[in-house]
């Protein structure tokens, strides 16, 4: 069936403390829904739905590039009512998976294996297990171990309040179905607003299997309320992409202090120092070794140069066997032919230096 992603991202984010809107809040140097942009993409569905509300103006024009149909929720009254507002642009014949603007850790892959089990007459869910699942939504399953509901933890009994299976949010669904099901929800419950968990239920009395899928890590689904978790997912975040650094054959002196805000490619024996930012498109060839105390932005730095201590190097392009620094700063447009130099306190802006060449 063709896909539908429908993005959740109308929430105030009252306890941010922030005028910008919740989803614009920055992880690794981008917006928290950029972030979900970039896997939904990745899923090449047929479309991708934004449900907008707070500072929807600032939104919008965040992403005014995306390729995103816009749908405003102008009151919020739950997460059924915000996706009954983009379902009118969605067909029968599509699957609509719902992911969140404030949850931008969810892998690729995860999202994959979920939408497997989704089809015309299957709802796919994503749960997972919780140490603490206070705030969470309990999945409540019948001797069998079939889903049978989601109580929502304000409406949950103390036996259910034990369950440690949360609900994340994220699900797969046949939007015929799903329409149906929005339809018929009610808002007579602790908060009155319109549960998309209640859709759960709904499936199991019309016979529709719900599969669950129970995701690899709590991580993928945590979401951002205040700045506190805002600053547990940069943390969450940057041990995962360090990960991903090691796995490919860097050496991180101290990965706990290497912040990647982008998209960085290393070579073989590449090492990297402690307090270095790395940030946009960044190569790094064979053998660079880049000192502490470094910012390097959109940067090719190539085989075997040496970036010394306290440099910000940024959308430059540095051959083979350079050195660079310490306290050097390369500004837009500059280029570093092989074996060239560049010494203490020195500045380049849309330079050349040729093969060979040294700047002292």
């Amino acid at each position: 069936m063709k896909l539908a992603v429908i993005i959740l991202a109308a929430g105030q984010g009252k306890r941010m403390k922030s005028a910008l809107p919740k989803v614009l809040q920055p992880l690794a140097g981008q917006p928290l829904l950029g972030h979900v942009l970039t896997v939904a993409d990745a899923l090449r569905p047929q479309s991708i739905h934004v449900v907008y509300g707070h500072g929807g103006d600032d939104v919008r024009a965040t992403f005014a590039g995306a390729r995103v149909h816009w749908a405003l929720q102008a009151e919020q009254h739950g997460t059924g009512h915000a996706l009954m507002q983009a379902m009118p642009a969605v067909g029968d014949d599509q699957v609509v998976l719902v992911l969140y603007g404030d949850v931008p850790l969810v892998r690729l892959d995860t999202l994959r294996e979920l939408l497997a089990h989704a089809n015309a007459k299957t709802l796919s869910l994503l749960t997972v297990i919780l140490d603490d699942p206070t705030g969470y939504g309990r999945i409540v399953r019948a001797a069998s171990g079939a889903i049978e509901r989601i109580v929502e933890q304000q409406d949950a009994s103390a036996a259910e309040l034990a369950i440690r299976e949360g609900n994340s949010g994220i699900l797969a669904a046949p939007a015929k179905l799903l329409r149906q099901w929005l339809g018929q929800l009610k808002n007579a419950n602790a908060q009155g607003e319109y549960y998309l968990t209640d859709v759960i239920a709904m499936a199991v009395r019309d016979q529709v299997q719900v599969v669950p899928c129970i995701a690899p890590t709590e991580a993928e689904v945590l979401g951002v309320n205040d700045k506190a978790q805002l600053a547990q997912l940069e943390r969450l975040y940057q041990r995962r992409r360090v990960n991903e650094l090691l796995v490919a054959g860097a050496t991180l002196i101290d990965p706990a202090r290497l912040d990647v805000r982008g998209e960085v490619t290393v070579g073989r024996d590449v090492v990297i120092e402690a307090n270095v930012l790395l940030e946009g498109q960044v190569f790094l060839g064979d053998r660079v070794r880049v000192g502490p105390n470094c910012v390097l932005r959109d940067m090719r730095v190539g085989a075997d140069t040496v970036i010394h201590p306290n440099c910000v190097l940024e959308r430059s392009d540095i051959d083979e066997a350079c050195s660079v620094g310490p306290f050097a700063r390369l500004r837009p447009g500059s280029v570093l032919r092989r074996d060239s130099h560049i010494g203490n306190f020195v500045e380049l802006k849309k330079t050349t230096l040729g093969e060979g060449s040294k700047a002292n």
